[in-house]
């Protein structure tokens, strides 16, 4: 994506602890290269949605949409709610959904302790969640603490960068030791989390 348009980029994430955001000019194109899944990791969600057919798909983290749209055409009967804190990302975004006629992406924009809250409160369930924002240990914990309200026993998580960082890495073992967590995939770049009742807790790390 070699789009060299600037956009003014407001910034929740980690870059912006602990202050509340930071606001810079930031190309499209470098929003590609630096902040978007790798195509390997874009194609995974796409089979992953494809294999388990989820019916709701909530996303923290839109950046342009790229992911977004994998999974979105991957079944176009689910429902993806994404959640992005910078508006001028989420508009562009927004533009990529158009261009593709994505009707099933519903996007929410603004800081995501207000948004998050909001969506869940819209729907009853969650199948699947992709955990992409916020690249620190409590916020990425409370993420998902928030988002098992709406899970249930074959819920999945798919939680990128768990080892971007010396808390995400720390995230990603708090998450594994957590009660409701029965099995999970450690594949380097993202993890992914599975809820089942019926099976005793285990482990895994593959080569992806």
């Amino acid at each position: 994506m070699q789009n060299p348009k600037v956009l003014s980029v407001l910034d929740f994430g980690a870059r912006a602890y602990p202050q509340t955001s930071q606001q810079y000019p930031r190309k499209v194109a470098q929003i590609a290269r630096h902040s978007l899944s790798s195509s390997a990791q874009a194609e995974l969600l796409f089979r992953l949605v494809n294999y388990f057919q989820p019916q709701v798909i909530l996303e923290t983290g839109t950046s342009l949409g790229i992911s977004t749209l994998y999974m979105a055409l991957a079944r176009l009967q689910s429902q993806i709610y994404t959640l992005e804190g910078c508006p001028e990302t989420a508009r562009q975004a927004q533009l990529h959904f158009e261009a593709f006629a994505a009707r099933n992406i519903h996007l929410a924009v603004g800081p995501l302790q207000e948004s998050l809250p909001r969506i869940l409160q819209k729907i009853e369930k969650l199948d699947m969640v992709f955990l992409d924002a916020h690249h620190r240990y409590e916020p990425t914990c409370a993420y998902f603490e928030a988002c098992l309200v709406r899970a249930h026993p074959q819920t999945f998580f798919v939680l990128d960068d768990i080892y971007w960082s010396a808390e995400m890495a720390s995230a990603w073992q708090w998450i594994k030791a957590h009660p409701r967590v029965s099995l999970t995939l450690d594949l380097f770049d993202c993890g992914l989390v599975f809820l089942h009742e019926d099976r005793e807790k285990s482990h895994f790390t593959l080569r992806f």
